[in-house]
C-alpha cells in the first residue's frame, strides 16, 4: 500500500519503484546496507563524538544508494537544516549521531529503511573566552585551520590571546564547558605535560562557548622559565617590554627592552661568543635589561637582585636572582626571562672583595667602558674612557702619562664618591710595574678623579713666576714707551 502512495512522487524524484525497493527491501537482490545510522566526521579533524551542531556548521547529508538525495548545506541561523523533499529539521545542539537519527526519521516518511549519513564538512567558528595568565584576556572567535581540516585547540586559542605570561601555571590549566542543563563542566588540563611529551590529547579541542583559565603559579621555577618562553603558545618574542631598573646601575629608570637590546663584537650581549642555555637570543632577560640601564656598578650586590612582578590577579611576586652563580658556576637559569611591567632592583653590597669586584667588572652586564677624570700634570688632562677594572697606573698612561717637567711622579691623589654619598680621598704611590692591588694600585670606578700634583721644583718656579709677574708687566710698559722716544 505504501508503494502505491509513493508511486505519484517517484517520477518527480527521478526514481523508479524498483530502485526504491532494491534499496529498502531486505529480501531484494541488492545487499542490505548497514542497519545502524552512519555518522562520518571530517577527514583529519579532531572532532569528538560530543561535538554539537550550530549555525555556521557546513554538513553533507547522504542517503545510501540514492545520490539524488545528496546535499551539502549549512546549518541556518535558526539552527535548522533544509533537507531535500522533507524540509527543515532542527539540529542546534545535536551531535552528528543525533542529527543523523533526526534526518533518518524524516526520510522514513518517504523511504523504507532509509540509511542516512551526516558528515561535518567545515566546522563553524568557535567563540571562546580566555582569562588568567595570558597577555590579552577576553573573548575570541576561532575558525578552523586552513582547508577546514582541524578544529581549534587550547594552545591555538592561547596564541590568539597573546601567549602565556612567565607567571603561568600550565599544570593546572582549566577548560570550562557549558552543559545543556545550564551547568558547567570543568576539565583540568596539564599543558605542561603537553610541552614535555607532545601528547596531543592534552591539547583539548574547543567547542563553542568554552572558557580557558590559566592560573598563576605560586612559585616561579627558574629552570622552567626558558621552556615556557620557547613554546608555540608563549608571548611574542619580538614584542618590546616596558620594565624598570633601579639601584646599582649607571642609568636607573624605566626602559623599553627587547631581546637584542645591545650586542657585543660577536653579536651577543657584552661580546660573549656563545649562548649555551636554552633561552632564545631574542628574549629579554635580566642581564640585557641591566645593559640597557648602563651596566652594573662595582658595588652592586649581584647575589640579591630582586625582580618584582605583578601577576594578572594583581598580586606582586618577588623573585630573588643570584647573578654570582651565573658568573661563578655558569648557572644560566639565573638570567631570568622578563615579562612586561617587571621591576629589577639591584641593591648595594655591604662589602665586596677586590677579586669579586674584578669579576663583576668583567661580566657581560657591566658597562663596556667607565669614565675617569685625570687632572693636573699629565700630557692629556681630562676625561678618559677605559675598560672596567682598569688599575690606576694604566689610567695615568691613558691620559698620556706624567708631564715629566712638572709632575710629582711618586704619588697621586684618588678622589672617589662613595655609595653613601660621602667623598673619600687618599694618596697612592705610583708603580707602573705593579698589577691590580686594592691598596697600592686599585682598580678605578666610574667618575673617579685622579689628581696628579706638581713637583716641588715646579711649585717653587710657579710661585716665583707669580711674584715676578707684576714687575714683568712694568718692564713691558717702559719698553713700549722707549720705542717712541
Amino acid at each position: 500500500m505504501r508503494h502505491l502512495l509513493l508511486n505519484p512522487v517517484l517520477p518527480i524524484l527521478g526514481l523508479t519503484l524498483s530502485t526504491l525497493v532494491a534499496v529498502a527491501d531486505p529480501l531484494g537482490a541488492t545487499q542490505r546496507p548497514p542497519s545502524q545510522p552512519i555518522s562520518a566526521t571530517l577527514p583529519g579533524a579532531v572532532i569528538d563524538e560530543s561535538y554539537t551542531l550550530g549555525p555556521g556548521d557546513r554538513v553533507r547529508i547522504e542517503v545510501f544508494k540514492l545520490p539524488q538525495f545528496t546535499l551539502e548545506t549549512q546549518v541556518l541561523v535558526d539552527g535548522s537544516l533544509s533537507l531535500l523533499q522533507v524540509g527543515k529539521i532542527p539540529v542546534r545542539g545535536l551531535t552528528l549521531t543525533q542529527a543523523t537519527s533526526v534526518a533518518s526519521e524524516q526520510y522514513s516518511k518517504l523511504l523504507r529503511y532509509p540509511v542516512v549519513s551526516v558528515t561535518l564538512v567545515a566546522p563553524r567558528p568557535v567563540k571562546v573566552g580566555i582569562s588568567g595568565e595570558v597577555n590579552r584576556r577576553g573573548s575570541y572567535l576561532l575558525s578552523t585551520t586552513e582547508g577546514g581540516s582541524q578544529l581549534p585547540t587550547m594552545t591555538r586559542a592561547i596564541q590568539m590571546a597573546g601567549g602565556i605570561t612567565q607567571a603561568a601555571d600550565l599544570r593546572r590549566a582549566q577548560l570550562r564547558r557549558p552543559l545543556p542543563n545550564g551547568g558547567e563542566q570543568v576539565v583540568n588540563v596539564d599543558l605542561w605535560d603537553f610541552v614535555q611529551t607532545g601528547d596531543l590529547r592534552r591539547d583539548r579541542v574547543l567547542r563553542d562557548g568554552d572558557s580557558i583559565y590559566i592560573p598563576t603559579t605560586s612559585e616561579v621555577n627558574l629552570g622552567e622559565s626558558s621552556q615556557l618562553a620557547t613554546t608555540s603558545f608563549s608571548s611574542d618574542r619580538n614584542q618590546p617590554l616596558n620594565i624598570a631598573v633601579v639601584g646599582e646601575v649607571y642609568r636607573p629608570g624605566p626602559y623599553t627592552v627587547t631581546g637584542t637590546a645591545r650586542t657585543g663584537a660577536a653579536g651577543v650581549p657584552g661580546g660573549n661568543t656563545s649562548n649555551n642555555n636554552n633561552t632564545p637570543d631574542n628574549v629579554p632577560t635580566i642581564t640585557r635589561a641591566i645593559q640597557v640601564a648602563g651596566g652594573i656598578k662595582p658595588m652592586a650586590d649581584v647575589r640579591q637582585i630582586q625582580v618584582r612582578r605583578t601577576t594578572k590577579t594583581g598580586v606582586e611576586q618577588t623573585l630573588t636572582i643570584d647573578l654570582w652563580k651565573l658568573l661563578k658556576e655558569g648557572d644560566l637559569r639565573q638570567d631570568l626571562i622578563l615579562q612586561d611591567r617587571d621591576t629589577i632592583v639591584i641593591p648595594t653590597a655591604t662589602s665586596i672583595t677586590p677579586a669579586e669586584a674584578a669579576q663583576v667588572a668583567s661580566a657581560s652586564f657591566s658597562p663596556d667602558t667607565i669614565k675617569v677624570n685625570v687632572v693636573g700634570e699629565v700630557t692629556r688632562p681630562g676625561v678618559v674612557e677605559v675598560p672596567p677594572n682598569t688599575p690606576l697606573n694604566k689610567v695615568i698612561l691613558a691620559a698620556g702619562g706624567f708631564d715629566n717637567r712638572r709632575a710629582k711622579t711618586s704619588s697621586v691623589d684618588l678622589i672617589r664618591l662613595n655609595p653613601d654619598s660621602t667623598v673619600s680621598q687618599r694618596r697612592i704611590a705610583v708603580d707602573f710595574a705593579k698589577g691590580i692591588d686594592e691598596d697600592k694600585n686599585p682598580a678605578l670606578r666610574n667618575d673617579d678623579v685622579v689628581v696628579v700634583n706638581r713637583s716641588g721644583i715646579t711649585k717653587a718656579t710657579d710661585v716665583l713666576g707669580t711674584i715676578l709677574n707684576p714687575f714683568s708687566n712694568v718692564f713691558s710698559v717702559l719698553n713700549f714707551f722707549n720705542i717712541f722716544r
